[in-house]
């Protein structure tokens, strides 16, 4: 296969949630980790790997321009208007892809709330799936017991930890295959989280790429000072792409 015959990567960053748990005056990609907003962080990862071709940003409707903060991108950067839930989000942010991309293209569908990815997960995300099959999703171990209740709050039993995962972010498919997954959990009614749930409903098995635990995704006021710390040790705090 020639290189321009082969599948680009495309990211998508869906930030249109207003996040209600952080007890802020904005939604949680908006509020800033030292000189950057949390979706400048999280879009100058993928921005600044030479891999991916494109980022499509998903931001919701209304959203003033001046807070979005965003980094320069040399025209590898697209806007689009975001859903009601997070899979709408998704479903634009494809279908504007669909005007400009091959189905077999990768999309990598990355939270805006998760900017402390590490740069040797991406690799690692991007080398074990280029020829896989199906795709997949990082993932950190669980290191806590798990319990599976009952109806009645009662713990029914407990599951094996060796074979539980978190499910973290970036989740890489096809661009066709992940499309019609989430239109298929639509027009049935479902609602998924992730893209692997949606991938899942159709009968395909994601690969699981062990991540770092690093990768967190900012959903409380004091997950801002833990994410502080970590792109302080990445020494991201004070870039501007």
């Amino acid at each position: 296969m020639t290189e321009a015959a082969k599948p680009a990567y495309w990211a998508l960053i869906p930030a249109a949630g207003v996040g209600r748990r952080m007890n802020s005056d904005r939604p949680k990609q908006f509020l800033t980790l030292g000189r950057r907003t949390v979706l400048a962080h999280t879009l100058s990862i993928f921005l600044q790997h030479p891999r991916i071709r494109g980022v499509v940003l998903v931001v919701g409707s209304g959203i003033d321009p001046d807070a979005l903060d965003l980094p320069e991108a040399g025209g590898r950067l697209f806007q689009v208007t975001g859903g009601a839930e997070r899979a709408d989000s998704v479903h634009n942010g494809l279908a504007f892809l669909a005007e400009r991309a091959h189905a077999d293209d990768w999309v990598l569908v990355h939270d805006a709330a998760r900017p402390c990815l590490p740069a040797e997960d991406l690799d690692r995300l991007l080398q074990t799936l280029t020829g896989d099959p199906v795709g997949g999703l990082l993932v950190a171990p669980s290191t806590d017991t798990l319990k599976l209740s009952d109806a009645a709050g009662r713990v029914e039993r407990t599951l094996d930890r060796s074979r539980v995962w978190r499910a973290l972010t970036p989740q890489m498919f096809r661009l066709g295959v992940l499309r019609d997954a989430l239109a298929a959990a639509a027009a049935a009614g479902v609602a998924v989280t992730d893209e692997a749930s949606a991938m899942e409903r159709v009968g395909w098995h994601p690969r699981l790429v062990e991540g770092s635990p690093v990768n967190i995704k900012i959903t409380r006021p004091e997950d801002l000072e833990i994410a502080h710390l970590y792109l302080s040790r990445q020494d991201r705090l004070g870039d501007r792409p």
